[in-house]
C-alpha cells in the first residue's frame, strides 16, 4: 500500500485559457487549495478521523488484502468544509451476500449483495446498518438491520479478473497455501528450540511410594508440557525417551526462502520486496526486480486514478460550483475544460543515484524525455521545483553565495554572447 500511494497522491489541475493554450496558473491554484482544504481529516471523511491520504492508504490496503472496498459518496458537507461531500468506507462484509429480497425492475437480479439489470450494471447494495463483527447483540432481521444505497452513490473498487466477476478476490488469495505453511514450519521450529533451550530434570525411581514436591504422590501423571528448570518426579518403571526427528533448525532458512519466493510469486512481487532479504543481488538484479515491482504498482495506480480519483474529483468540481467555493467561468458549458487533471503519485528512489542521474540527463538531451517526467518519477512536480530553483538562485546571488552547480546559458545569455562574437567579425586580428 505504501508503495502505491505513499504519503498521499496530489492533483494538479491543468485548465488552460482560450488564449494561447497555456495553463491558467491563478485558476488552478485556486482549484488545487480548495481542493487540498478539502482533504482534511474533519472534511474528507465522514467519520471526521481520515485525512484524504489516509483514506487513499486504507483503500490501498483493502484491495490488497480483502481484494474490494466500497466507497461511500455522501452529499453532505462536514467539519471546516462547505462543500457538501464526505466519504465513507464501507468493508467487504458489511456487504449482505445472502440478500434475496425484491428488485427494482422485474428484469433486476440479486448477486452477492449487489442488485443488477439485464446489463449486469450496478443498481444498489444491500449494506448492513452495522458491521457483522461490531456488535455481539441480536440485531434485527428482515429491511431492517439493511441500508440499500443506490449505485450512484457507490464506488465499488476492485481488480476484476473476469468479464462477469461481481467481487474482488484478495491478491493474497495464491499465497494462502504458502502462507499457511510457513506459519506452520515457523511454529514447529519455535517450540522445538524452546524444548531444547528448556532444562528439565526427570527423576526415576523403583520406590511405588516415590514422593513428589511436599510428600504427595501423583499417580499415573503424565508429562505433556515443558518449563524451564522444571523437576518432574516419573511414576515406577517409567523413563523418558524423546525420538530424534532428524529436523535440525539450519534447514529453516532455506525452506522459508523456497516458501517466501512462492507467497511473492503469487503476490506478484519480488522475493526481495516481500522478505527485504537484498544479501543476494547485486546492482542490475535489485534494479530489474524494483522495475519489475514498480511496473504492478504503477498498474495499481492507473486504476486508482481511473476508477476512484478522476470520478471523485468530477463529483468534488461539481459541488463546489453548485455550492459556491469555486467561480469558473462558463462552467455549465464547458465542465470537461475544468475537469483536466493530473495525479502525482508517490516516486520512487534510484538504486544508484549518480548512474540513473547521468541516464536521466542523457535522455532529456536527447529528447527521449521531458523533465517533467524525470521529476515526475521521483514523486516531484516540476511547477514547484523551478520556482522554488529560481527563488533559490535570486536569493543566493543577493547574498553573495557561490555552490558548486552549472546553469545552463538562458537564451537571452546565449544571444549576447552571439551578439559580442558578431561585434568582432576578426576575432581579434587586425583585417589585412
Amino acid at each position: 500500500a505504501l508503495n502505491v500511494v505513499g504519503q498521499g497522491t496530489r492533483m494538479q489541475a491543468q485548465t488552460r485559457m482560450k488564449r494561447g493554450n497555456k495553463l491558467d496558473k491563478k485558476l488552478n491554484d485556486v482549484i488545487e487549495l480548495e481542493w487540498k482544504k478539502w482533504g482534511r481529516y474533519d472534511s474528507a471523511s465522514a467519520n471526521g478521523r481520515d485525512c484524504f491520504a489516509d483514506i487513499e492508504l486504507i483503500i490501498a490496503k483493502q484491495l490488497f488484502e480483502a481484494g474490494e472496498i466500497f466507497v461511500r459518496l455522501i452529499k453532505k458537507p462536514f467539519g471546516r468544509s462547505s462543500i457538501p461531500l464526505s466519504i465513507e468506507l464501507l468493508e467487504p462484509e458489511q456487504l449482505d451476500n445472502d440478500w434475496r429480497g425484491p428488485t427494482k425492475n422485474k428484469t433486476n437480479t440479486w448477486r452477492l449483495g449487489i442488485e443488477r439489470d439485464q446489463f449486469n450494471r450496478a443498481v444498489r447494495y444491500a449494506f448492513f446498518k452495522q458491521h457483522p463483527g461490531d456488535t455481539p447483540f441480536p440485531v434485527p432481521v428482515g429491511e431492517k438491520r439493511h441500508m440499500f444505497i443506490p449505485a450512484d452513490e457507490i464506488i465499488h473498487l476492485f481488480v476484476s479478473d473476469r468479464a462477469s466477476q461481481s467481487r474482488g478476490i484478495s491478491m493474497l488469495a495464491p499465497a494462502m497455501e504458502s502462507m499457511h505453511q510457513l506459519a506452520g514450519m515457523t511454529e514447529a521450529v519455535l517450540i522445538k528450540q524452546r524444548a531444547s533451550s528448556a532444562l528439565m530434570a526427570f527423576v526415576q525411581t523403583n520406590d511405588p511410594d516415590g514422593l513428589i514436591g511436599d510428600g504427595e504422590v501423583y499417580e499415573n501423571e503424565r508429562v505433556s508440557s515443558f518449563e524451564p528448570g522444571k523437576f518432574v518426579y516419573l511414576n515406577q518403571n517409567e523413563s523418558i525417551h524423546v525420538p530424534d526427528l532428524d529436523s535440525p533448525a539450519g534447514e529453516f532458512e532455506p525452506f522459508n526462502k523456497i516458501i517466501l519466493r512462492s507467497l511473492a510469486s503469487g503476490c506478484g512481487v519480488s522475493y526481495e520486496s516481500v522478505s527485504k532479504d537484498f544479501s543476494e543481488t547485486n546492482y542490475s538484479s535489485s534494479r530489474l526486480s524494483l522495475l519489475e515491482d514498480r511496473d504492478h504498482y504503477k498498474m495499481i495506480q492507473k486504476y486508482l486514478e481511473e476508477r476512484f480519483l478522476q470520478p471523485l474529483f468530477d463529483l468534488w468540481l461539481e459541488l463546489a460550483v453548485l455550492s459556491g467555493n469555486l467561480e469558473l467561468p462558463n462552467y455549465e458549458l464547458d465542465r470537461d475544460k475544468y475537469r483536466k487533471v493530473r495525479w502525482l503519485f508517490r516516486g520512487w528512489a534510484w538504486v544508484d543515484p549518480q548512474k540513473e542521474v547521468q541516464a536521466s540527463v542523457i535522455a532529456i538531451k536527447a529528447g527521449l524525455k521531458t523533465q517533467s517526467q524525470v521529476i515526475s518519477e521521483m514523486g516531484g512536480d516540476i511547477e514547484e521545483l523551478l520556482p522554488a530553483r529560481k527563488n533559490e538562485v535570486e536569493q543566493a546571488e543577493q547574498l553573495g553565495l557561490i555552490f558548486d552547480t552549472t546553469l545552463s546559458n538562458t537564451p537571452k545569455q546565449q544571444s549576447e554572447v552571439n551578439m559580442d562574437e558578431s561585434d568582432s567579425p576578426t576575432n581579434g586580428k587586425k583585417e589585412t
